[in-house]
C-alpha cells in the first residue's frame, strides 16, 4: 500500500497549529496608557479644587506630574528589564494609585482652613505622605524586577519564605495589644511613630511556598477516593495540608480578631490548590471548613467570649448595624449612608462629606470615594481592578512552567479577593474587616506589598510573552505537551 506524503505546512499554518504568535514588547502602548491615566488623575485633581475652592489653582497638575514622573521611571525599568511584560498592568495600577493620592489630598484640602487651601503643598498631609510612599513602593518594585530576572528563581527559597510568612502572620497575635491592635484588630506592629502591617508581606511569601509545594504534590492531591453527586473527592489522608492552613486561618481569626485576613490566607491556598489539581471538591471542602469555623467562632463568642468576643461583636454589627447606629454600628451606618447619598452619579469630586466617615483614609476609602463619584464611578474602579486580575490570570495561562502558573494565578486571585473582602464589608455583604483597599487606602505597608505583587506579575508575564529561543522571534502559547524543566527537575504543565 502506498501512503501519499503529506505536504509540509506553510509557516503561517505551522504557527496556527502550534499556537505561536509573534512576540511584541508593546511598551509604547504602555506609555500611551500611562499618560492617559495621569491625565485622568490631573482632571480629578482639578475637579476637586473647583468644588472645594471655587477655582482651579495654577498648581493643580503638580501631584499628577509628580506621580507621572515616578511611574515613568518604572516604565523605563520595565522597558529594559522586562520588555515583554503585560502593557496594561502598570497603567491600570498607576490610575488606581493616582486616584488614591488625589482623594487623600482632597481630604487634606477639606480639613484645612479655607484661607490655607490654595497654598497647601503637594507633600503636606495624608496625601503628601501617600505620594512619598508611592515613590518608595515603586522603587521597591523596580528593585525586585532588577533582582528577580526569572520568576522561577524565587522557588529556591520557597521553604524559607513559607516559614517567614507564618512568622509574619502570627507575630502581631503574640505581641501586646498596646503595640499591635488598632480598631479591635491585631494586625500591626507599632514602634514609636512607625507602624507596619506584616501580614501584607506575608501573603506574598506564603503564595511562593504554596505554588512550590503544590507543583510537587499535584499528582497526590489530584487522586480521588470516591465520587459523590458527580464530584470526585480526595482521599482522607491528603486533607492534611488543607486542615493545617485552615487551623492557621482560624488562629488568625481568633487571636488577631480579623475575618478578612483569615479569609484571605485560607482562600488563596484553596484556590491555588484548585488551580493545581482542577478538582472542584477542594473548593467545596474549603468553603465548608471556613464557614463552619467562622460559625463556630461566632457561637463560642456568644457563649464563652474571651478571644471569640471581638468576632461575635463584629458579626452582630453586620447583622443589624442600625441597632446601635451612634456607637458600635456608627462606622458601617455612615458608610452605607455615604454610598446611598452618592447615588448613580455622586456629588462630584470634592462635593461630598468624607470627613464624617471614621477611618475614611483607610478601611472606608471606597465609601468616601463612592459618595463623590457614585455607583457608575465605583463600577469603573471595580472594572479596573477586574482588568488587573484578568491580566494576571492571562499571564498564568500563558506562562510555560507550572510554578509560574500557580504563582501568577494565586497572586491575581489574592488581589481580587482582597478587593472583594473590603468592598463586601463596606456594603454589608460580609462583616467588616481590617483590610485596606489595594492602591487606594493610605499606608505604606499595603502599598509596598501590592506593588511587589504587581512586580511579580510583570515578571511572570514577561516570561510568558518572551520569544522562545530558536523560534525566530515568536512566543508560543502553551497547549499542553512535554513536561517543562524547573531548575532541572521535570514538572507537569497544568492545562489552562
Amino acid at each position: 500500500m502506498t501512503v501519499a506524503a503529506t505536504p509540509a505546512p506553510s509557516p503561517a499554518t505551522a504557527g496556527e497549529q502550534s499556537g505561536v504568535r509573534l512576540a511584541r514588547s508593546r511598551r509604547n502602548a504602555e506609555l500611551s496608557l500611562l499618560l492617559l491615566a495621569m491625565v485622568l488623575v490631573a482632571a480629578y485633581g482639578a475637579t476637586v479644587e473647583a468644588n472645594l475652592l471655587d477655582t482651579v489653582t495654577p498648581d493643580f497638575w503638580m501631584p499628577a506630574a509628580a506621580l507621572g514622573a515616578v511611574f515613568l521611571g518604572l516604565h523605563l525599568v520595565i522597558r529594559f528589564l522586562a520588555p515583554f511584560a503585560d502593557p496594561a498592568l502598570l497603567p491600570a495600577v498607576a490610575l488606581l494609585n493616582g486616584l488614591g493620592v488625589g482623594f487623600l489630598r482632597r481630604i487634606d484640602l477639606g480639613e484645612a482652613a479655607p484661607v490655607d487651601r490654595e497654598t497647601l503643598a503637594i507633600f503636606a498631609g495624608i496625601g503628601g505622605r501617600q505620594l512619598a510612599w508611592t515613590l518608595a513602593s515603586v522603587i521597591l518594585a523596580a528593585g525586585l524586577l532588577a533582582i528577580m530576572r526569572d520568576h522561577r528563581s524565587v522557588s529556591r527559597y520557597a521553604y524559607t519564605l513559607g516559614l517567614a510568612g507564618i512568622v509574619l502572620v502570627m507575630l502581631p497575635a503574640v505581641l501586646p495589644s498596646s503595640i499591635s491592635e488598632i480598631n479591635g484588630a491585631k494586625l500591626w506592629i507599632r514602634v514609636g511613630g512607625f507602624s507596619i502591617q506584616p501580614g501584607e508581606f506575608a501573603k506574598l511569601a506564603l503564595l511562593v511556598f504554596f505554588a512550590y509545594y503544590l507543583v510537587r504534590k499535584r499528582e497526590v492531591l489530584s487522586l480521588a477516593s470516591r465520587r459523590f453527586l458527580g464530584i470526585d473527592f480526595p482521599r482522607g489522608r491528603d486533607l492534611g495540608p488543607v486542615v493545617v492552613v485552615w487551623l492557621i486561618s482560624l488562629l488568625v481569626l481568633i487571636f488577631e480578631k480579623d475575618l478578612g485576613t483569615s479569609l484571605l490566607y485560607f482562600g488563596m491556598f484553596v484556590v491555588t490548590l484548585y488551580i493545581a489539581t482542577e478538582r472542584v471538591s477542594w473548593l467545596l471542602i474549603g468553603l465548608v471548613l471556613f464557614f463552619g469555623g467562622a460559625y463556630l467562632a461566632y457561637v463560642l463568642g456568644e457563649m464563652v467570649g474571651g478571644p471569640f468576643a471581638n468576632f461575635y461583636v463584629r458579626a452582630e454589627i453586620w447583622l443589624d448595624p442600625f441597632a446601635d447606629p451612634t456607637d458600635k454600628g456608627y462606622q458601617l451606618v455612615q458608610g452605607l449612608l455615604a454610598l446611598g447619598t452618592g447615588g448613580l452619579f455622586g456629588a462630584g469630586p470634592g462635593g461630598g462629606q468624607p470627613d464624617i466617615l471614621p477611618e475614611v483614609q483607610n478601611d472606608f476609602i471606597f465609601a468616601g470615594i463612592g459618595e463623590e463619584i457614585g455607583l457608575f464611578g465605583l463600577s469603573a474602579l471595580l472594572v479596573v481592578y477586574l482588568l488587573i486580575v484578568e491580566r494576571g490570570l492571562r499571564a498564568a495561562l500563558a506562562v510555560r512552567d507550572s510554578f509560574g502558573k500557580l504563582l501568577a494565578g494565586g497572586l491575581a486571585f489574592t488581589l481580587g479577593l482582597q478587593v472583594f473582602v473590603i468592598v463586601g464589608g463596606i456594603s454589608k455583604l460580609i462583616p467588616l474587616t481590617g483590610q485596606t483597599t489595594p492602591f487606594l487606602s493610605a499606608g505604606g505597608s499595603s502599598l509596598m506589598a501590592n506593588w511587589l505583587l504587581i512586580a511579580v506579575l510583570l515578571r511572570v508575564s514577561d516570561g510568558a510573552r518572551r520569544p522562545v529561543p530558536g523560534s525566530g522571534g515568536k512566543a508560543a502559547r502553551p497547549t499542553g505537551g512535554p513536561p517543562e524543566q524547573l531548575h532541572g527537575a521535570p514538572t507537569e504543565v497544568i492545562k489552562p
